[in-house]
């Protein structure tokens, strides 16, 4: 048990928070019971998490294991100032209190067991009007980074959007939806929530279910994409039009936000409208054109009339929904319009070093 967070407490209740803690980051937990734990159990655990109960009641005259980083005392009623000087002896790091204290403790076990690394690269999609093709461009985004051999993680962040999970022809396949992370808080381990999360044409999929009348707090958006980026790779949200607060909390995590407006004019002033909206929470939004035989305005005319930068221009590509009933999501095809647009974006947005995998 070598990554396993080393926990020394006789309180049942606490040693039931702990756990639940522990199994949130997706830590595996070794409980020493009794005596003293071993100097190798001591030494090998990433963090040991003391109970104020065996705090209390160790003998003074009984030694701790050598001092260590990594030590934290745990309880829920620390108004006694004996187990704070007991803290001190035995030379933790901190002292919690739960449940106020809870989210600080989650990172901390998230942190000891889950190796920093370089965070994913975050793109939202929103979609200038309805309609536009958010949706479409964002899952082609998602499954040409899993075909590159990026982690890739794709979120439906649009609750109205009938679920994602539809373009993958994948509605039936076992994982979590929305509603199971909704109240979600703190930290949440990146492993746990791919594990948890269905995997589809090489993309781990956040979606909705087919029931109505769920939002997603802040909280949870918060928790969910925070997770989701420390794993690296990619990570792809598709965005609802309208700015609620969870939305908010979305859109100012972005590293690169695209906004998709057909060349028309009527689609250039409701792209406004979404601009004014979202525009001031993404560091960098850009604009990608969807062009069609019947539309007037060129890529270039509609980024100056938005006053954004234009990341591309994306032509229709037929056979998208015949495709979407046989499982085949966009992008699925190497050779298509919107996978060698995705593919040309990846290229020269993702770190020349590249994005974990």
């Amino acid at each position: 048990m070598a990554d396993s967070i080393l926990i020394l407490t006789e309180d049942e209740r606490l040693l039931d928070d702990l756990l639940r803690l522990c199994a949130a980051a997706g830590a595996e937990a070794e409980v020493a019971h009794g005596a003293s734990p071993s100097a190798a159990q001591w030494r090998r655990a990433p963090l040991v998490l003391i109970g104020e109960d065996r705090a209390r009641v160790h003998p003074r005259e009984a030694r701790w294991p050598a001092r260590r980083d990594g030590v934290l005392l745990v309880g829920t009623d620390l108004g006694d100032q004996t187990v704070w000087a007991r803290g001190v002896e035995i030379g933790v790091e901190q002292v919690l209190r739960l449940p106020d204290d809870e989210p600080r403790l989650g990172e901390r076990i998230a942190d000891a067991v889950e190796r920093p690394g370089e965070p994913a690269l975050t793109i939202g999609v929103l979609g200038g009007r309805g309609g536009a093709g958010a949706s479409s461009l964002a899952c082609a985004l998602a499954v040409t980074a899993g075909r590159q051999g990026h982690r890739s993680v794709l979120v439906d962040a649009d609750p109205l959007g009938g679920g994602l999970d539809v373009l993958f022809g994948g509605e039936r396949t076992p994982g979590s939806r929305w509603p199971a992370f909704v109240s979600a808080r703190g930290r949440l381990s990146g492993a746990a929530l791919d594990e948890a999360l269905p995997t589809l044409h090489g993309v781990h999929l956040l979606s909705w279910d087919r029931r109505s009348g769920v939002r997603v707090p802040v909280d949870a958006m918060r928790s969910v994409l925070s997770s989701a980026r420390r794993g690296g790779g990619v990570l792809v949200l598709d965005l609802p039009r309208a700015v609620d607060e969870s939305a908010a909390e979305a859109l100012t995590r972005l590293d690169l936000g695209l906004l998709v407006v057909p060349g028309e004019l009527r689609a250039m002033a409701a792209g406004r409208r979404v601009v004014g909206a979202a525009g001031a929470l993404v560091r960098d939004l850009r604009v990608v054109a969807r062009r069609r035989p019947a539309d007037g305005l060129p890529g270039s005319e509609l980024a100056k009339l938005l006053g954004l930068p234009l990341a591309g221009e994306v032509p229709d590509e037929r056979g998208l929904a015949t495709a979407a009933e046989m499982g085949e999501p966009p992008g699925a095809n190497p050779r298509g319009a919107l996978a060698m647009f995705c593919s040309g974006l990846l290229d020269r947005v993702l770190p020349t070093a590249g994005v974990g995998a």
